[in-house]
């Protein structure tokens, strides 16, 4: 049976650069699928479960169709991007109560990371949150490529080289 991949992209603008990284990956591979949490309303956890009638849940049902889940994120402020953080924080709401059947659904999956900023260095820690989670659900963490788009808005070699790299490790 064919994995079944997903790039999830969690930015602040869904025609950024990192939507570039997203494109150019699924041109070296265009068996992945490509979920924007931009053309999602999905609002901040809560401990009373109050946005549950938002679209998170029926995103993370839909998510749970794929074997490998890859976030792809712009680096803001050292970390990834408010949209990806929500989107991790409303997790919480399948782990609790009525929806605690989908909790662990996610188990046995596996996870990649795409980050996208300005420049070539890393941030150091930027993978924990993504390995603490994929560890916590019970997935496999497949690892991380960071990933820039010069001014010209072209790619650089070794992103390229990275990319190509990425998709071998995952």
């Amino acid at each position: 049976m064919k994995n079944k991949t997903v790039i999830i992209l969690g930015s602040s603008r869904s025609d950024g650069n990192t939507r570039k990284i997203v494109e150019t990956l699924v041109s070296l591979n265009t068996d992945f699928d490509v979920v924007d949490l931009n053309d999602y309303k999905i609002g901040y956890y809560d401990y009373n479960f109050e946005n549950r009638d938002d679209d998170f849940l029926e995103l993370y049902k839909h998510l749970l169709e794929y074997d490998t889940l890859i976030f792809a994120t712009p680096i803001y402020w050292y970390c990834m991007s408010a949209q990806l953080k929500t989107f991790f924080d409303r997790i919480s709401d399948v782990l609790y109560g009525d929806m605690k059947a989908y909790g662990r659904k996610l188990r046995g999956k596996s996870m990649a990371v795409i980050s996208c900023s300005s420049g070539a260095d890393k941030i150091k820690g930027f993978t924990m949150p993504f390995k603490e989670t994929a560890k916590y659900l019970g997935m496999t963490y497949k690892g991380y490529v960071h990933t820039w788009v010069e001014p010209d808005h072209t790619l650089d070699k070794k992103v390229n080289k990275a990319l190509k790299d990425f998709l071998e490790k995952i």
